[in-house]
Protein backbone atom coordinates (compact mmCIF):
# COMPACT_ATOMS: atom_id res chain seq x y z
CA UNK A 1 0.00 0.00 0.00
CA UNK A 2 1.56 3.28 -1.14
CA UNK A 3 0.18 6.38 0.58
CA UNK A 4 0.91 9.95 -0.54
CA UNK A 5 0.17 12.65 2.07
CA UNK A 6 -0.14 16.26 0.90
CA UNK A 7 1.84 18.90 2.82
CA UNK A 8 1.61 22.67 2.42
CA UNK A 9 2.89 25.78 4.13
CA UNK A 10 1.05 26.58 7.38
CA UNK A 11 -0.37 23.10 7.83
CA UNK A 12 -0.59 22.13 11.50
CA UNK A 13 1.78 19.48 12.74
CA UNK A 14 -1.09 17.45 14.19
CA UNK A 15 -3.00 17.17 10.92
CA UNK A 16 0.15 16.09 9.14
CA UNK A 17 1.15 13.68 11.90
CA UNK A 18 -2.22 11.88 12.21
CA UNK A 19 -2.03 9.83 8.98
CA UNK A 20 1.75 9.44 9.33
CA UNK A 21 1.33 7.94 12.79
CA UNK A 22 -1.53 5.57 11.94
CA UNK A 23 -0.12 4.26 8.67
CA UNK A 24 3.44 4.26 9.99
CA UNK A 25 2.40 2.17 12.99
CA UNK A 26 1.31 -0.58 10.60
CA UNK A 27 4.94 -0.93 9.52
CA UNK A 28 6.49 -0.35 12.95
CA UNK A 29 4.40 -3.15 14.42
CA UNK A 30 5.38 -5.35 11.45
CA UNK A 31 1.72 -5.86 10.55
CA UNK A 32 2.31 -5.14 6.85
CA UNK A 33 5.87 -4.55 5.71
CA UNK A 34 4.82 -3.30 2.27
CA UNK A 35 2.97 -0.17 3.47
CA UNK A 36 4.85 3.04 2.67
CA UNK A 37 3.99 6.72 3.20
CA UNK A 38 5.50 9.76 1.49
CA UNK A 39 4.97 13.47 1.99
CA UNK A 40 4.51 15.54 -1.16
CA UNK A 41 3.62 19.09 -2.10
CA UNK A 42 3.10 21.29 -5.15
CA UNK A 43 6.87 21.80 -5.28
CA UNK A 44 9.59 19.47 -3.97
CA UNK A 45 11.70 20.75 -1.11
CA UNK A 46 10.57 22.21 2.21
CA UNK A 47 7.28 23.26 3.81
CA UNK A 48 6.87 25.18 7.06
CA UNK A 49 4.15 24.25 9.54
CA UNK A 50 1.91 26.84 11.17
CA UNK A 51 3.91 26.27 14.37
CA UNK A 52 7.01 27.46 12.53
CA UNK A 53 8.87 24.17 12.04
CA UNK A 54 10.42 23.40 8.65
CA UNK A 55 9.90 19.96 7.12
CA UNK A 56 12.47 19.14 4.46
CA UNK A 57 12.81 16.56 1.69
CA UNK A 58 9.14 16.79 0.75
CA UNK A 59 8.58 15.11 -2.61
CA UNK A 60 7.06 16.76 -5.65
CA UNK A 61 3.65 16.28 -7.31
CA UNK A 62 4.81 13.25 -9.29
CA UNK A 63 4.36 11.29 -6.03
CA UNK A 64 0.62 11.21 -6.69
CA UNK A 65 1.20 8.94 -9.69
CA UNK A 66 2.92 6.46 -7.36
CA UNK A 67 0.19 6.27 -4.71
CA UNK A 68 -2.66 3.85 -4.01
CA UNK A 69 -4.14 6.27 -1.46
CA UNK A 70 -3.86 10.06 -1.78
CA UNK A 71 -4.49 11.93 1.47
CA UNK A 72 -5.25 15.64 1.83
CA UNK A 73 -4.85 15.85 5.62
CA UNK A 74 -6.06 19.43 6.02
CA UNK A 75 -6.56 22.69 4.12
CA UNK A 76 -5.79 26.38 4.77
CA UNK A 77 -8.29 27.95 7.15
CA UNK A 78 -9.10 30.59 4.52
CA UNK A 79 -10.60 27.72 2.47
CA UNK A 80 -9.17 28.70 -0.93
CA UNK A 81 -10.40 26.94 -4.04
CA UNK A 82 -8.30 23.95 -5.07
CA UNK A 83 -5.64 24.78 -7.66
CA UNK A 84 -5.98 23.50 -11.21
CA UNK A 85 -2.84 21.40 -10.71
CA UNK A 86 -4.10 19.71 -7.55
CA UNK A 87 -7.53 19.16 -9.07
CA UNK A 88 -5.98 17.43 -12.06
CA UNK A 89 -3.74 15.30 -9.84
CA UNK A 90 -6.59 14.12 -7.60
CA UNK A 91 -8.99 13.36 -10.44
CA UNK A 92 -6.26 11.55 -12.40
CA UNK A 93 -5.39 9.46 -9.34
CA UNK A 94 -9.07 8.66 -8.89
CA UNK A 95 -9.45 7.61 -12.52
CA UNK A 96 -6.65 5.07 -12.25
CA UNK A 97 -8.19 3.57 -9.10
CA UNK A 98 -6.47 5.32 -6.19
CA UNK A 99 -8.49 6.19 -3.10
CA UNK A 100 -8.73 9.93 -2.43
CA UNK A 101 -9.13 10.99 1.22
CA UNK A 102 -9.83 14.49 2.52
CA UNK A 103 -9.34 14.69 6.27
CA UNK A 104 -10.80 17.55 8.30
CA UNK A 105 -10.67 20.70 6.13
CA UNK A 106 -9.01 18.61 3.42
CA UNK A 107 -12.58 17.68 2.50
CA UNK A 108 -12.88 21.09 0.83
CA UNK A 109 -10.11 20.27 -1.65
CA UNK A 110 -11.73 16.94 -2.47
CA UNK A 111 -15.18 18.48 -2.85
CA UNK A 112 -13.73 21.11 -5.22
CA UNK A 113 -12.59 18.36 -7.61
CA UNK A 114 -16.16 17.22 -8.24
CA UNK A 115 -15.41 13.67 -7.08
CA UNK A 116 -18.22 13.95 -4.53
CA UNK A 117 -20.89 15.41 -6.81
CA UNK A 118 -24.15 13.66 -6.03
CA UNK A 119 -22.68 12.16 -2.87
CA UNK A 120 -22.17 13.14 0.77
CA UNK A 121 -19.17 14.54 2.61
CA UNK A 122 -18.20 15.63 6.11
CA UNK A 123 -15.66 18.05 7.56
CA UNK A 124 -15.01 19.89 10.84
CA UNK A 125 -18.35 20.81 12.41
CA UNK A 126 -17.51 24.52 12.44
CA UNK A 127 -17.14 24.48 8.65
CA UNK A 128 -20.07 22.25 7.73
CA UNK A 129 -22.17 25.21 6.58
CA UNK A 130 -19.40 26.38 4.24
CA UNK A 131 -18.94 22.85 2.92
CA UNK A 132 -22.67 22.54 2.21
CA UNK A 133 -22.48 25.69 0.07
CA UNK A 134 -19.21 24.79 -1.59
CA UNK A 135 -20.48 22.86 -4.58
CA UNK A 136 -24.04 22.31 -5.85
CA UNK A 137 -25.03 18.67 -6.03
CA UNK A 138 -22.92 17.60 -3.04
CA UNK A 139 -24.61 17.01 0.32
CA UNK A 140 -23.06 17.37 3.76
CA UNK A 141 -23.65 14.99 6.66
CA UNK A 142 -22.65 16.31 10.06
CA UNK A 143 -23.92 13.23 11.90
CA UNK A 144 -20.85 11.10 11.15
CA UNK A 145 -17.14 11.23 11.92
CA UNK A 146 -16.20 10.03 8.48
CA UNK A 147 -17.79 8.84 5.25
CA UNK A 148 -16.16 6.32 2.92
CA UNK A 149 -17.76 5.84 -0.48
CA UNK A 150 -15.18 3.21 -1.33
CA UNK A 151 -13.19 5.43 -3.69
CA UNK A 152 -13.42 8.78 -1.88
CA UNK A 153 -13.33 9.39 1.86
CA UNK A 154 -13.85 12.51 3.98
CA UNK A 155 -13.60 12.95 7.74
CA UNK A 156 -14.70 15.39 10.39
CA UNK A 157 -12.29 17.56 12.34
CA UNK A 158 -8.96 16.95 14.01
CA UNK A 159 -8.98 13.64 15.92
CA UNK A 160 -11.53 12.19 13.49
CA UNK A 161 -8.65 11.99 11.02
CA UNK A 162 -7.20 9.23 13.20
CA UNK A 163 -10.54 7.41 13.18
CA UNK A 164 -10.70 7.66 9.38
CA UNK A 165 -7.14 6.39 8.96
CA UNK A 166 -7.84 3.49 11.30
CA UNK A 167 -10.88 2.73 9.19
CA UNK A 168 -8.67 2.51 6.09
CA UNK A 169 -6.31 0.16 7.94
CA UNK A 170 -9.26 -1.98 8.94
CA UNK A 171 -10.69 -1.91 5.43
CA UNK A 172 -7.48 -3.22 3.88
CA UNK A 173 -5.94 -5.32 6.69
CA UNK A 174 -8.90 -6.31 8.88
CA UNK A 175 -10.24 -5.35 12.29
CA UNK A 176 -7.61 -7.25 14.28
CA UNK A 177 -4.80 -5.23 12.67
CA UNK A 178 -6.67 -1.95 13.14
CA UNK A 179 -7.25 -2.81 16.79
CA UNK A 180 -3.53 -3.54 17.26
CA UNK A 181 -2.66 -0.16 15.77
CA UNK A 182 -5.30 1.61 17.86
CA UNK A 183 -4.07 0.00 21.07
CA UNK A 184 -0.49 0.93 20.25
CA UNK A 185 -1.55 4.54 19.76
CA UNK A 186 -3.81 4.35 22.85
CA UNK A 187 -6.94 5.36 20.97
CA UNK A 188 -10.30 3.65 20.50
CA UNK A 189 -10.69 1.54 17.32
CA UNK A 190 -14.03 3.29 16.45
CA UNK A 191 -15.49 0.57 14.26
CA UNK A 192 -19.21 1.23 14.62
CA UNK A 193 -21.40 1.85 11.61
CA UNK A 194 -22.55 0.63 8.22
CA UNK A 195 -19.68 -1.06 6.43
CA UNK A 196 -21.90 -1.93 3.47
CA UNK A 197 -22.65 1.75 2.89
CA UNK A 198 -19.04 2.60 3.74
CA UNK A 199 -20.30 4.96 6.42
CA UNK A 200 -19.06 4.65 9.96
CA UNK A 201 -20.82 6.26 12.90
CA UNK A 202 -18.44 6.02 15.87
CA UNK A 203 -20.11 6.70 19.19
CA UNK A 204 -18.82 9.13 21.78
CA UNK A 205 -17.72 7.50 24.99
CA UNK A 206 -17.27 8.77 28.49
CA UNK A 207 -13.77 10.20 28.82
CA UNK A 208 -13.44 9.63 32.57
CA UNK A 209 -14.19 6.94 35.10
CA UNK A 210 -17.90 7.56 35.68
CA UNK A 211 -20.91 5.44 36.55
CA UNK A 212 -21.79 5.38 32.85
CA UNK A 213 -18.34 4.23 31.73
CA UNK A 214 -18.32 1.56 34.42
CA UNK A 215 -21.70 0.28 33.24
CA UNK A 216 -20.38 0.19 29.67
CA UNK A 217 -17.42 -1.93 30.73
CA UNK A 218 -19.72 -4.20 32.73
CA UNK A 219 -22.10 -4.61 29.78
CA UNK A 220 -19.33 -5.34 27.26
CA UNK A 221 -18.41 -8.49 29.20
CA UNK A 222 -22.06 -9.63 29.21
CA UNK A 223 -23.27 -9.09 25.66
CA UNK A 224 -24.52 -12.67 25.56
CA UNK A 225 -26.94 -11.90 28.41
CA UNK A 226 -30.23 -9.94 28.36
CA UNK A 227 -29.27 -6.30 28.88
CA UNK A 228 -32.42 -4.27 29.37
CA UNK A 229 -32.36 -0.57 30.18
CA UNK A 230 -33.71 -1.36 33.65
CA UNK A 231 -30.89 -3.83 34.29
CA UNK A 232 -28.28 -1.30 33.18
CA UNK A 233 -29.87 1.38 35.36
CA UNK A 234 -29.82 -0.98 38.36
CA UNK A 235 -26.15 -1.68 37.75
CA UNK A 236 -25.50 2.07 37.73
CA UNK A 237 -27.66 2.44 40.86
CA UNK A 238 -29.82 5.05 39.19
CA UNK A 239 -33.45 5.44 38.34
CA UNK A 240 -34.32 4.52 34.76
CA UNK A 241 -35.02 8.14 33.82
CA UNK A 242 -31.81 9.47 35.37
CA UNK A 243 -29.72 6.70 33.78
CA UNK A 244 -31.12 7.25 30.29
CA UNK A 245 -30.55 11.00 30.59
CA UNK A 246 -26.95 10.64 31.81
CA UNK A 247 -26.18 7.89 29.30
CA UNK A 248 -27.36 10.03 26.39
CA UNK A 249 -25.36 12.99 27.69
CA UNK A 250 -22.19 10.88 27.93
CA UNK A 251 -22.50 8.90 24.70
CA UNK A 252 -24.84 10.86 22.40
CA UNK A 253 -27.04 7.78 22.00
CA UNK A 254 -29.53 5.66 23.94
CA UNK A 255 -28.59 2.64 26.08
CA UNK A 256 -30.51 0.27 23.81
CA UNK A 257 -28.86 1.64 20.67
CA UNK A 258 -25.41 1.44 22.27
CA UNK A 259 -25.94 -2.19 23.30
CA UNK A 260 -27.06 -3.07 19.77
CA UNK A 261 -23.98 -1.38 18.27
CA UNK A 262 -21.67 -3.31 20.60
CA UNK A 263 -23.38 -6.61 19.78
CA UNK A 264 -23.03 -5.89 16.07
CA UNK A 265 -19.37 -4.95 16.53
CA UNK A 266 -18.72 -8.18 18.38
CA UNK A 267 -20.52 -10.13 15.68
CA UNK A 268 -18.46 -8.50 12.93
CA UNK A 269 -15.22 -9.37 14.69
CA UNK A 270 -16.32 -13.00 15.13
CA UNK A 271 -17.37 -13.18 11.48
CA UNK A 272 -13.96 -11.85 10.41
CA UNK A 273 -11.83 -14.05 12.64
CA UNK A 274 -13.64 -17.36 13.22
CA UNK A 275 -15.64 -20.05 11.43
CA UNK A 276 -18.42 -20.03 14.03
CA UNK A 277 -21.89 -20.72 12.69
CA UNK A 278 -24.50 -17.95 12.47
CA UNK A 279 -26.43 -19.58 15.32
CA UNK A 280 -23.33 -19.62 17.52
CA UNK A 281 -22.59 -15.96 16.80
CA UNK A 282 -26.19 -14.95 17.45
CA UNK A 283 -26.07 -16.68 20.84
CA UNK A 284 -22.64 -15.33 21.82
CA UNK A 285 -23.59 -11.76 20.96
CA UNK A 286 -26.96 -11.79 22.70
CA UNK A 287 -29.32 -11.63 19.72
CA UNK A 288 -31.42 -14.54 20.94
CA UNK A 289 -31.87 -16.14 17.53
CA UNK A 290 -30.22 -16.30 14.13
CA UNK A 291 -33.26 -14.61 12.60
CA UNK A 292 -32.99 -11.60 14.92
CA UNK A 293 -29.24 -11.45 14.31
CA UNK A 294 -29.65 -11.46 10.52
CA UNK A 295 -32.40 -8.83 10.62
CA UNK A 296 -30.34 -6.44 12.74
CA UNK A 297 -27.18 -7.06 10.72
CA UNK A 298 -28.89 -6.41 7.39
CA UNK A 299 -30.58 -3.30 8.79
CA UNK A 300 -27.24 -1.90 9.99
CA UNK A 301 -24.93 -2.88 7.13
CA UNK A 302 -27.18 -3.62 4.14
CA UNK A 303 -25.61 -7.05 3.73
CA UNK A 304 -26.05 -10.48 5.32
CA UNK A 305 -23.64 -11.92 7.90
CA UNK A 306 -22.59 -14.59 5.42
CA UNK A 307 -21.88 -12.06 2.66
CA UNK A 308 -19.96 -9.89 5.14
CA UNK A 309 -17.82 -12.85 6.20
CA UNK A 310 -17.09 -13.69 2.57
CA UNK A 311 -15.84 -10.14 1.98
CA UNK A 312 -13.94 -9.41 5.19
CA UNK A 313 -12.86 -12.68 6.80
CA UNK A 314 -9.10 -12.97 7.19
CA UNK A 315 -6.88 -16.04 6.80
CA UNK A 316 -7.40 -17.02 10.45
CA UNK A 317 -11.11 -17.55 9.83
Amino acid sequence: MRIAIYAFDDITMFHLAAPLMVFGEVVRLELAADWETRLWSDQPGCVRTVEGYPIGDVAGPETVDWADIVVIPSWPVTLPAVSDLLREQLTAAHRRGATVAGLCLGAFAVVDTGLLDGRSAVTHWEMMHQLAERRPGMTSDESVLYIDHGDVLTSAGTVSAIDACLHLVRKHLGSATATRVARSLVVAPHRDGGQAQYIERPLARAATDTAISRVQEWALSRLHEPLTVDRLADQARMSRRSFVRQFRSATATTPARWILEQRLNSARLILETTDWSIDEIADACGFGSAVTFRQNFVSAYSTTPTAYRRQFAGPAA
